[in-house]
């Protein structure tokens, strides 16, 4: 260990003394070792009140979530048979005739006067909104959208808008969320878990699908995977889905007439394959939907006025296609019985997408995972019998193959790849239906990688120059320690030089100079860090000592510290420059230049090529044992 006391007498031999320095051994005071301000550790109780408050948020969504159904419900009714009833609707039943038509474009009118006179942000499908929010502006979400949102989803829905009620929920979700945390002196990482808990727990109590609700939470909203973040979702989706079987029943969201039997090899192989496609065709959606939006973006009227547009082509879909109208969970429950023809399947399938394509370029309030999953497992279907037709020994499931299309093409558009795999397994309870999933969505994910930049999830805010993290590696400051890195020598000033004389050495080494600078005392002991800032200071009058001028807490990090816990500090602080400390005595010295080597040590793992077994030596090696091994022989056949 070597480190440089600049004091007095060691001032006028400092560059003779710079090559080797002067060892040092520097004794803390017993209240330094236990003084942990240069640590930073989340506080454990903190987690359990923000566990308590996601629990509170959870349940109120839950009862959220059932008031929006009844409103659904209700609107439903007046505006397709003109009744007041909360009971089960579906526009697809409505006997209006041509009058059908102009529903949802009074419904789009309404939602478009709510999004002008009320807020913009209730536009869209809810995911791409709560996404901005948390990446640009802290998780902080208008509280007037814990109403407003479901409020015209609700009216968009009721008169025959073709979504989900999962998109608004999952949006009241995260603005109530978003809300109390607002009202409360929290973080904004933890005012971001907030949001996803109050996010995730609306769908759960949708679906009751609460393992999907927590992946959904890491692959879309916390963009991290950590206890303070996932501890809080967790307990949130669970009670969410306490709610949904309080509320809606224990069943399953999506059952099945019988289970599902274990794939064979051939038909493991036919729904890889039809993940390809479907992945394809999940690009192919994503891209059309936002091409109809750049098409209503050059409209010469103003944007309240598209979703009125959009409901008029979603009544005029209706009109030939009833059933293309409203929710619409019941068709995906008949495409996985099977029992649809295939003229009813392609019909659903292309008119159900025009409806919801055109419907949601036009910034009307609604959801995207009712519809993707009605068109994938309309595709699934399809595929299915094709299958079933040209390889009637491979044993292919038209249901497995109906619900393979629907986690298939959730994964491309939005590549929440396991949220799309254990959404299918939780709302079906088809636990055989596993490998199938994880091949079609694998193979449609790997397409949608190849072929979109970014998803149906990311594409509106990414226009708007937000970026989207797309990876969850482990922070590389995470797994090396401060002593791998920090530097065994270094400079530090005595505390009884004069403010004059620091000045003038400084100047005169302008080698040396630095942003901070350590202070000890004569006999060594660790005082704190002064910035150069304050030693130039005019206000300081040159002959008082340096040590006068030292305000600021000790901060330090410990040999056993992380680097990310040094970064932490240094950010806190705002120093670049931390002292070592193991066993009361300064170690060393970490620097940011530290910090940026690692990081450039990170990007040569990922770029830099290397090969460490060369075939052309290995086969080299061979031959040279093979010409001993003949020598021997040789050797040996001579003496015989």
């Amino acid at each position: 260990m070597i480190f440089l006391c600049v004091n007095q007498t060691s001032l006028k031999n400092f560059l003779q003394m710079l090559n080797r320095g002067i060892p040092i051994s520097v004794s803390l005071e017993p209240n330094f070792k236990n003084d942990t301000s240069g640590k930073l550790k989340y506080n454990k109780k903190r987690l359990f009140n923000l566990s308590l408050l996601a629990i509170l948020i959870s349940i109120c969504i839950s009862f959220i979530a059932k008031f929006l159904i009844y409103l659904i419900d209700f609107i439903t009714n007046i505006s397709f048979f003109g009744s007041f009833s909360f009971a089960d609707a579906s526009p697809a039943h409505n006997t209006m005739g041509l009058w059908v038509i102009i529903v949802p474009a009074i419904g789009g009118l309404v939602v478009g006067l709510l999004a002008l006179y009320g807020s913009k942000a209730i536009r869209g499908h809810g995911i791409p909104e709560a996404m901005e929010q948390i990446l640009t502006n802290q998780s902080k979400i208008k509280p007037s959208i814990t109403f407003l949102k479901p409020i015209s989803s609700a009216i968009s829905i009721g008169t025959g808008g073709p979504f989900g009620a999962e998109g608004p929920i999952i949006a009241t979700g995260g603005a109530l969320g978003s809300t109390l945390g607002q009202l409360m002196r929290i973080t904004p990482n933890e005012r971001k878990i907030l949001l996803a808990a109050g996010a995730t727990a609306g769908m759960a109590a949708i679906f009751g699908s609460p393992v999907a609700g927590i992946l959904l939470a890491i692959e879309l909203l916390l963009f991290e995977f950590s206890p303070r973040s996932f501890v809080p979702v967790a307990l949130a989706c669970i009670t969410g889905s306490a709610g949904h079987h309080l509320f809606f029943g224990e069943g399953v969201v999506f059952p099945m007439q019988q289970q599902v039997e274990n794939a064979s090899n051939a038909a493991l192989f036919f729904y890889s394959a039809m993940g390809v496609v479907v992945g394809v065709l999940a690009v192919a959606t994503t891209k059309i939907v936002y091409w109809i939006e750049d098409m209503f973006e050059k409209l010469p009227v103003h944007w309240a006025w598209w979703p009125a547009i959009g409901g008029l082509a979603v009544g005029i879909v209706g009109y030939f296609e009833p059933r293309s109208l409203g929710v619409g969970y019941n068709n995906i429950t008949d495409l996985l019985a099977g029992s649809m023809s295939l003229q009813l399947v392609v019909s659903l399938c292309l008119l159900k997408f025009v409806s919801w394509a055109i419907s949601l370029g036009s910034g009307t309030s609604g959801g995207t995972l009712a519809p993707l999953l009605t068109i994938g497992g309309a595709l699934g279907v399809m595929a299915g019998m094709v299958g079933q037709f040209w390889f009637p020994l491979a044993d292919i499931s038209i249901p497995l193959a109906a619900l393979v299309g629907m986690s298939a093409m959730f994964a491309g558009a939005s590549r929440a790849f396991l949220t799309s795999i254990v959404f299918a397994l939780e709302t079906t309870g088809q636990s055989n239906a596993l490998l199938p999933l994880l091949a079609s969505c694998t193979s449609s994910y790997f397409v949608s990688y190849f072929l979109m930049e970014n998803t149906i999830m990311t594409e509106k805010i990414a226009r708007r120059g937000v970026y989207t993290p797309s990876t969850y590696e482990p922070d590389v400051l995470e797994k090396i320690k401060v002593d791998q890195l920090a530097t065994d020598n270094g400079i530090t000033i005595s505390d009884d030089m004069k403010i004059g004389e620091v000045r003038n050495w400084l100047q005169q080494e302008p080698d040396l100079q630095a942003n901070y600078y350590i202070i000890s005392s004569a006999d060594g002991k660790y005082i704190g860090l002064l910035s150069s800032t304050t030693i130039f200071s005019s206000h300081h009058q040159p002959d008082l000592l340096i040590g006068s001028l030292v305000k600021r807490t000790q901060v330090f990090v410990s040999n056993t510290d992380t680097l990310k816990t040094a970064v932490q500090t240094m950010a806190k602080e705002n120093v670049d420059i931390l002292p070592v400390v193991s066993e009361q005595e300064i170690i060393g010295i970490l620097t940011y230049q530290h910090i940026i080597s690692v990081y450039n040590h990170g990007i040569d793992e990922l770029e830099t090529k290397q090969k460490h077994i060369s075939l052309k030596r290995q086969r080299l090696k061979i031959l040279l044992r093979g010409q001993k091994l003949v020598n021997v022989l040789r050797t040996r056949s001579h003496e015989e």
